[in-house]
Order: C-alpha cells, then sequence, then structure tokens
C-alpha cells in the first residue's frame, strides 16, 4: 500500500495532508466523448431537442460539477477555482460531441479532478437531454490531457 497516498499505515483510506506543500499555479486539460445517431445528432446541431439548448446546459452543469467536486470525490481537496471553460466540438464525422473542460487553479494541490469532473457532467447532462429521443447513447473516454504544476511536474498525453 506504499505506493498509495490515500491510505494510512493500518491500510485505511485518508485526506493526505497538503498543509506543508506550497501553492503553485496549476492547470489541467480534460475531454471526454457523447456518440450519438444522426437524428440526436442533427437535434442537438440544430438547437431541435425539446428539453431546450444541450450544449448550453451542458456547459453550466460542467462548471457547476467542477465547482462540487471535493462535495462528490470523498479524498479530494476542496480548491478555489480561478478559470475554467468547457467547449464543444460537434463531430459529424463521428457522431459525437467531444467536450473539453480547462481549468486553472492557484492551490496545495492539482485541479485534474475537476476538470474530469467537468467532463463526465457535461457528458451526463448531454445524455439526460437526450434521452427521450435516444437511449443508447453512449460516454467515452473520459481522461485527463494535461496538467501543469505541483511536486509531480507536467504532463501531457
Amino acid at each position: 500500500m506504499n505506493d498509495f497516498t490515500h491510505f494510512n499505515d493500518s491500510g485505511r483510506a485518508y485526506m493526505v495532508n497538503v498543509g506543508e506543500k506550497n501553492i503553485t499555479h496549476r492547470t489541467a486539460t480534460a475531454m471526454s466523448r457523447v456518440f450519438v445517431n444522426d437524428n440526436t445528432f442533427n437535434l442537438i446541431k440544430t438547437g431541435g431537442m425539446k428539453k431546450g439548448d444541450v450544449l448550453t446546459t451542458a456547459q453550466i452543469a460542467g462548471i457547476m460539477g467542477a465547482k462540487k467536486t471535493s462535495e462528490i470525490i470523498p479524498m479530494c481537496h476542496p480548491i478555489f477555482i480561478n478559470h475554467i471553460n468547457i467547449e464543444f466540438e460537434l463531430n459529424e464525422k463521428e457522431l459525437s460531441v467531444d467536450i473539453k473542460a480547462h481549468a486553472e487553479c492557484d492551490s496545495k494541490t492539482g485541479i485534474e479532478m475537476e476538470v474530469m469532473v467537468a467532463c463526465s457532467i457535461a457528458a451526463l447532462t448531454v445524455y439526460d437531454m437526450c434521452k427521450a429521443v435516444q437511449k443508447d447513447i453512449i460516454i467515452k473516454e473520459v481522461k485527463l490531457l494535461e496538467k501543469t504544476g505541483g511536486v509531480h511536474g507536467d504532463f501531457k498525453i
């Protein structure tokens, strides 16, 4: 268990102490993809979904999800988010909604979980907004693309 940071000497889960760490500027970018059929894709694209504007609703939900990350991920520290942006690309070739979240903070711990939660919640919101017209929507590839700052250094796929 020595390789895992969220277990104490007794093997019990605990929240890592970040009190001695320095505050540094940190960034992270994550993505997810939502695959839909032709009809659903066109309804999203044209704004024809009965529940309303799918992408605007998903964008707001993703931002709200990022802000609530420490409340839903048990060992995640609450952080002050300086900035978060969620962008969508309608990929006609793949019939997908490609979601990318980027966030920044000045903190003792990273912001990776916040961007991955933002992408996940945005993707789930796309599903929720579209489920009346399509039940077999697929959400894939929630992943971290890059992060900067902190003692573990930078990461980029």
